[in-house]
C-alpha cells in the first residue's frame, strides 16, 4: 500500500511540476487560441450550420436541408467553375510553385547584392493583392495604352486582348498572383538553405559534384520537408483565389476565369443568396480536406516504400 501511495504521489508531483513550467508558455498561447476562436473556428461552425437554412439576407430563416447543396450543383455554371479552379491549381504549381526555389537557391550562391535581390523580390509581397491586380490589369489592357500592347505595337507586331483571350486569362492571372507572392515564400526557402550543413556541400565537391548535382543531391533532399509543407499550402491558397479575378476580370470572359471563391462572393454579395454562399464554401472546405488528407497518406505511403 506504501508503495502504491508513495507513485501515485510522485505521478502527482510530477504532473503539477510540468503544469508549472508550461504554464507561462499556456499563457502566451492563450490569446492567439482565442482569436481563431473567435475569427476561425466559431464563423466556420457557424457556416457549416447555417449552409443547412434558408438564409434571409444574414438572417437564419427556416430549416432547408440540402436545398441551398441542390441549387449550387444544379447551377449550370458550377461545373465550369469548379474546373477553372482546378485549372488555377495547376497552372499555380506549374509556374509559381518551383520559381521560389530557384531564385532562393540562385540567391543562396550570389555573394554580394543579395540584400538588394532579396528586396526587391520581396516587394511586391507588401503591396495589397487588389492592388497588383489592378496594377496588372492595365499592363494587360487591350489597348494600345496597355504596357504588353505598347512593346508590341514597338516591335511592330500587332495589339492583343490579353484578359479577354479565354484560353489564356486563367494563365495571366496566375502570372500575376506568382509575381505578388513569391517573395515571401522566396524568403521561407532562403532561410532553410541557410540551414543547410556546407559540409555537404563540401563533400558534394570533393567527389566532383557541379552545381546541378549540388541542388540535386543536396540542396533538394535538404528542403524537401519545406516544398512537401508550401505545396500544400499553396494548393489550398490557389484553391480559394477569389482577389485577383474579382479585380481582373470580374470571372469573365463568359465565366472564364470564375473560381469558387468569387462564385461565393457573387452569391452572397451580387445574388443576395448567402446560403448558397454559405453551401459553395463548404463544398470548398470538402474538397480541400479530400485533397489534403489524400496527400498525406500517399506522401506516407512513398516515405515507407523508399
Amino acid at each position: 500500500m506504501r508503495i502504491k501511495t508513495e507513485n501515485k504521489r510522485s505521478k502527482t508531483n510530477k504532473i503539477i511540476a510540468t503544469a508549472r513550467r508550461d504554464l507561462p508558455a499556456w499563457l502566451l498561447i492563450v490569446p492567439f487560441l482565442l482569436c481563431a476562436l473567435i475569427t476561425i473556428w466559431l464563423p466556420t461552425a457557424k457556416g457549416i450550420i447555417w449552409s443547412f437554412f434558408d438564409m434571409n439576407g444574414y438572417t437564419v430563416g427556416e430549416f432547408a436541408g440540402l436545398k441551398n447543396y441542390i441549387q449550387v450543383f444544379t447551377n449550370t455554371d458550377f461545373i465550369q467553375t469548379v474546373l477553372n479552379t482546378f485549372k488555377y491549381v495547376f497552372w499555380s504549381i506549374l509556374i509559381g510553385f518551383w520559381l521560389p526555389a530557384f531564385i532562393a537557391i540562385l540567391l543562396n550562391e550570389i555573394r554580394r547584392g543579395s540584400g538588394y535581390f532579396k528586396f526587391a523580390i520581396y516587394f511586391p509581397a507588401m503591396v495589397p493583392a487588389v492592388a497588383v491586380s489592378l496594377l496588372w490589369y492595365y499592363i494587360y489592357f487591350p489597348d494600345a495604352t496597355g504596357l504588353l500592347n505598347m512593346i508590341l505595337l514597338k516591335l511592330g507586331m500587332e495589339s492583343m486582348a490579353w484578359l479577354q483571350n479565354a484560353n489564356i486569362t486563367i494563365i495571366l492571372i496566375v502570372i500575376t498572383s506568382t509575381w505578388c507572392a513569391m517573395g515571401s515564400t522566396m524568403l521561407i526557402y532562403y532561410s532553410a538553405l541557410q540551414n543547410i550543413n556546407r559540409d555537404l556541400y563540401e563533400a558534394a565537391l570533393l567527389d566532383g559534384a557541379g552545381f546541378i548535382k549540388r541542388i540535386w543531391h543536396v540542396t533538394l533532399p535538404q528542403i524537401s520537408g519545406m516544398l512537401l509543407i508550401n505545396f500544400v499550402g499553396q494548393v489550398i491558397t490557389v484553391f480559394q483565389i477569389f482577389e485577383q479575378p474579382l479585380a481582373m476580370t470580374g470571372g469573365g470572359p463568359n465565366n472564364a476565369s470564375m473560381s469558387l471563391g468569387l462564385l461565393s462572393y457573387k452569391y452572397a454579395f451580387q445574388d443576395y443568396k448567402v446560403g448558397n454562399s454559405l453551401a459553395t464554401n463548404m463544398i470548398m472546405l470538402v474538397m480541400l480536406i479530400i485533397f489534403t488528407v489524400f496527400y498525406f497518406s500517399l506522401e506516407k505511403k512513398t516515405d515507407n516504400t523508399l
